[in-house]
């Protein structure tokens, strides 16, 4: 449940950072999901929440393309060719959701039993990468395959590029998002 160890895979963030409260959701969900935060914490929780501990080690993070459906939004793994439908409660991420054309969004899905009928969310640290970074992220996906990198190493890799996009103000994201930046494995 280390903040260094998500900074050092997706590059380091504080306060003064416009895009602060987006990465430290994207943490929480890693420390979650990845880092065993819901294992370590899960004699203190609720035994109605105890339930979702396990789906939550089980998320399934993907580099998403949104298509909205209906009431909800299909998102279409574009890294492991998984979709997902979903029909997000929260208002602020249906809204980021019907704004995300075009764009890839990183994020964890997670699906639990709940009163006896199965519900899948989107955890809600997504990442949503700029639209302008979209025909570099489609160029770097072969070469991430080629090169045998995890889905992990991969997505942070994007995250790490995001991170530069954002930070550095005249920064084009062709320059940020660019193959010397994926690790060779």
């Amino acid at each position: 449940m280390c903040k260094r160890a998500f900074e050092a895979r997706t590059g380091v963030f504080g306060p003064e950072d416009a895009w602060f409260e987006a990465r430290s959701a994207a943490f929480l969900d890693d420390a979650l999901s990845s880092q065993g935060m819901a294992r370590a914490i899960e004699q203190e929780l609720a035994s109605e929440h105890r339930a979702y501990v396990t789906p939550l080690e089980r998320a399934h993070r993907g580099l998403f393309r949104v298509r909205r459906e209906g009431r909800g939004f299909l998102l279409s793994d574009a890294w492991s060719s998984v979709e997902f439908q979903i029909e997000p409660d929260d208002a602020g991420l249906a809204d980021a959701l019907k704004s995300a054309a075009g764009c890839f969004v990183d994020g964890r899905v997670v699906g639990a039993m709940n009163a006896g009928h199965a519900e899948i969310a989107l955890m809600p640290g997504a990442v949503f990468h700029s639209e302008d970074a979209t025909s570099a992220i489609l160029a770097l996906l072969p070469l991430a395959r080629e090169r045998g990198l995890s889905t992990t190493s991969t997505l942070d890799s994007l995250l790490r590029m995001d991170h530069a996009l954002r930070s550095l103000s005249r920064v084009k994201a062709a320059f940020a998002y660019r193959a010397d930046a994926l690790p060779r494995k």
